[in-house]
């Protein structure tokens, strides 16, 4: 069973009708079950980045409202735990994780920031608990836990749904300049493996360290290769230097990367016009899409980001989890019997539209946004997923 909005609550429906959720006496409850879900989340619920914490804990709550307004789950009634770690202090998300466990005896933590769910991973292998991150992107969260699951493209699979756009163009011949790191070479890894399964060739790979003033020798080499397309398998600042002096050393070849922030434009200036990029983002196209937003804008007076929506879906995912899971019976909030949950079937509705299908390195395949600098601005193409 896939949980979008509309499936959950007819589900609901049919569990109450049955007698199975809603006015089921406590005594009828099987032993294993809590008085509530508690959802823990782990955010940067104060310091720098707490807007990021801000619009995930928003996501979170309105999920739990609406879920708990049909029933809760099984009849049992989630409960979203928020704890703070303090825009990305890996001490104190530590702490919140001992608290999580010790006093509310959360079995189910909902992550973010890299270094935080790096701390807590071994945590939560320790323990048996769920993660479930939605705004981390490193690589290096790929198989922190084994039991992390990840509802955000990390980068590896912002880069493919890049090449799978560019593939879609007829381009043939791809160059690509990468961060000389985790995230970059992760990146270059799996567009290499799903270019050349689709007939393309790889011309020159060039890599730069992050921080470097510097790039002019790995650009004349991407020039000398004459590519199609030139990929920028790279995080801010480094796509704006690159874009800049790609643009001037007279290449005029399509560009696409991974991230385009105000910070490299400013950086890249005019010559960013054209530049292609993917990145999450959320836009309404259907029912369950269309009224989250609509609930979130009247809960927030604001649209929701991607942060907003992941946190919000993770929560459906997760309630439809603890329904697989207490499916099987015994000591179903176990880590372990959740994956094999997820694993028997790895395909959640998505509240980006259609499914997403959790990969087999835990990382969700979902579709992102194609943008295109115009006019100094980011503009929204299209969705891409890759094939």
């Amino acid at each position: 069973m896939k949980l979008s909005k509309r499936k959950f609550s007819l589900g609901v429906a049919a569990l109450f009708a049955a007698g199975a959720i809603g006015s089921a006496p406590a005594q009828a409850q099987a032993p294993q079950d809590p008085e509530t879900y508690k959802i823990g989340a782990i955010l940067a619920m104060s310091g720098p980045a707490s807007f990021y914490g801000t619009v995930m804990s928003a996501g979170i709550r309105q999920a739990v409202d609406e879920i708990n307004a049909k029933g809760g789950v099984n009849g049992i009634k989630l409960e979203a735990v928020i704890e703070d770690h303090k825009s990305g202090n890996a001490q104190e998300a530590v702490s919140a994780m001992n608290r999580l466990m010790t006093i509310h005896k959360a079995r189910l933590v909902m992550t973010s920031f890299t270094a935080p769910t790096q701390a807590i991973a071994p945590i939560a292998d320790q323990h048996h608990i769920l993660l479930l991150n939605g705004g981390g992107v490193s690589n290096s969260l790929v198989g922190v836990s084994k039991y992390i699951f990840h509802n955000r493209s990390l980068a590896a699979d912002l880069g493919v749904a890049a090449a799978a756009h560019m593939k879609s163009t007829g381009a043939k011949k791809l160059a690509a300049l990468h961060w000389k790191n985790d995230a970059g070479d992760s990146v270059v890894s799996a567009v290499k493996a799903y270019w050349e399964k689709n007939g393309g060739t790889i011309v020159a790979t060039e890599s730069v360290a992050p921080g470097v003033t510097n790039m002019d020798t790995q650009i004349a080499k991407l020039r000398a290769a004459n590519p199609d397309v030139i990929g920028l398998w790279m995080f801010t600042p480094e796509p704006g230097l690159a874009i800049k002096r790609i643009r001037e050393f007279g290449m005029k070849q399509p560009v696409i990367g991974i991230e385009f922030n105000p910070n490299d434009a400013q950086i890249a200036g005019a010559h960013s016009e054209g530049l292609l990029f993917i990145n999450d983002y959320f836009e309404p196209v259907d029912g369950w899409s269309k009224q989250f937003a609509t609930d979130y804008e009247k809960r927030n007076n604001t649209k929701p980001d991607f942060y907003a929506a992941n946190y919000y879906e993770g929560v459906y995912m997760i309630a439809e989890l603890l329904r697989r899971g207490r499916e099987k019976g015994g000591d179903y909030m176990d880590a372990e019997v959740l994956k094999k949950a997820l694993y028997e079937n790895p395909k959640f509705d998505s509240v980006y539209g259609g499914q997403m299908t959790i990969q087999e390195n835990g990382v969700a395949k979902k579709r992102v946004g194609l943008f295109k600098v115009e006019g100094g601005k980011n503009v929204f193409q299209k969705m891409v997923e890759a094939d």
